[in-house]
């Protein structure tokens, strides 16, 4: 977006007592990152820059040695995209914030950067007259405050003293009983401009999904990672933890994060129907698409070790990418709406995968359908519990990593730089997992072992 008149933006920031301004980024977890700048700085368009690596920073908060990350650790600089300049709803302080993009020095989008990739996925449909439209459904559990990370997390007490149990799915009394959380983030998200469609009450105990209103994918993204932003923050604030992780409770139900897909062309219509009403090829070639490319991304909708615990045979997450009808089983799941709304919902990715990531590798894989003109492995949808026609997705990380490392259409899709870069990191990750040693570990090899 162009830079305002910097006189605008100090009027802004005096008008609202704002003396910094948060220049963030999402991360390659889709965590916030980037430093805190003057508002005057700011407001004059003032140069500000950050290490390269930063982007690809492990959850760990240590950084891969893969030879793609120049010795020299070099600058990239953070641009700033002034239509996201928003007051921070959570700050104890007035203060504001603005979502960046991370520029190489030569100009170049940082190959790095997951807001970047996402621009580049959606830059090829734009090139071939077409927009494609995301909504995500984010699945998340409120718990009681952790301060020892080797207890388990637990369900905060309510509003008669005691824990909620769980199956109190669509449950409006449960719902309620976290009111004043509830309340402050519906404020905080109407500040921010986090268009959500529906909240509700999930299966597990003080878990929930908020459903996001479909638009611009980079715009879409954009929320859902203010929208884990401002969750995260104002729980801390209401003595709870927000919990994005794919499978944060043993025995209960696992967060996912669902992405409805659908693409239109220049005049504002749904590709996916001819104009008979019926479905068109395209449609055909978008499913069949994601079929192909997705397994060999799977670690990017899946991106922990915790992420795999989540896809168990006969629950509502999938363990395979098969299709269908209003059928909650399948990876790949058409709910019935009218010709202009149909779409396609890949049910694959876990809510602790970064937006911007999974939103750009379910786009790139159901582009390259449509352009290759691929069909979908079954000539019709199934109708059946798709976990009896077998696990056929990577069922652990290791697999899903050597898949991606050693993909040449992951690479095609997402870039050679960004695939090199991520499963580095992601080797990284997983080598500081096997430092830890876990109460399963204690509780049965410890006696017999």
């Amino acid at each position: 977006m162009t830079h305002p008149r910097s006189g605008e933006l100090q009027a802004f920031f005096t008008q609202h007592g704002i003396r910094d301004v948060e220049c963030i980024f999402p991360d390659m977890a889709g965590y916030p990152r980037g430093k805190l700048m003057p508002a005057t700085s700011f407001a004059a368009g003032n140069e500000l820059r950050i290490a390269q690596a930063i982007p690809m920073q492990c959850v760990t908060g240590d950084y891969s040695y893969d030879p793609i990350f120049p010795d020299s650790d070099p600058d990239v600089r953070l641009v700033p995209d002034y239509s996201t300049l928003k007051l921070s709803p959570w700050s104890s302080v007035p203060r504001a914030f603005a979502i960046h993009d991370c520029v190489e020095l030569d100009g170049q989008p940082c190959a790095f950067a997951a807001r970047s990739l996402l621009k580049t996925v959606v830059a090829r449909y734009t090139a071939q007259g077409l927009t494609p439209v995301v909504a995500p459904e984010i699945e998340f559990y409120l718990t009681a405050p952790n301060t020892d990370a080797s207890q388990p997390l637990r369900a905060p007490a309510a509003r008669n003293g005691r824990a909620e149990v769980g199956q109190s799915a669509f449950s409006m009394n449960m719902l309620n009983e976290l009111a004043p959380f509830w309340d402050a983030l519906r404020s905080a998200l109407d500040g921010l401009g986090v268009q959500a469609d529906t909240w509700i009450h999930e299966v597990g105990a003080s878990q929930y999904e908020i459903n996001l209103l479909h638009g611009d994918p980079v715009a879409v993204a954009d929320q859902a990672f203010l929208f884990k932003y401002a969750a995260k923050e104002i729980a801390i604030q209401h003595g709870l933890n927000a919990m994005f992780m794919a499978k944060p409770i043993a025995g209960d139900q696992g967060s996912s994060m669902h992405l409805h897909q659908s693409v239109v062309d220049a005049a504002g219509r749904n590709i996916f129907s001819n104009a008979d009403g019926s479905e068109s090829a395209a449609f055909g070639h978008f499913i069949a698409g994601l079929q192909a490319y997705v397994p060999d991304m799977m670690l990017i909708f899946a991106p922990y070790v915790n992420s795999y615990r989540r896809y168990v045979s006969n629950s509502q997450a999938p363990v395979n990418l098969q299709w269908g009808y209003d059928n909650r089983t399948t990876g790949l799941r058409i709910p019935v709406s009218g010709p202009a709304a149909r779409r396609v919902e890949n049910r694959i990715a876990g809510a602790d995968a970064n937006p911007y990531l999974a939103i750009a590798a379910s786009l790139a894989a159901g582009l390259a359908g449509m352009d290759e003109t691929l069909a979908p492995t079954a000539a019709l949808p199934i109708t059946v519990n798709s976990s009896d026609l077998g696990h056929t997705l990577p069922r652990s990380f290791l697999p899903a990593h050597s898949q991606m490392a050693n993909s040449a259409s992951a690479r095609k899709l997402l870039g050679d730089v960004f695939v090199t870069g991520f499963c580095a990191a992601k080797t990284v990750e997983y080598d500081s997992y096997l430092h830890e040693i876990s109460a399963w570990e204690r509780r049965f090899l410890g006696p017999q072992a």
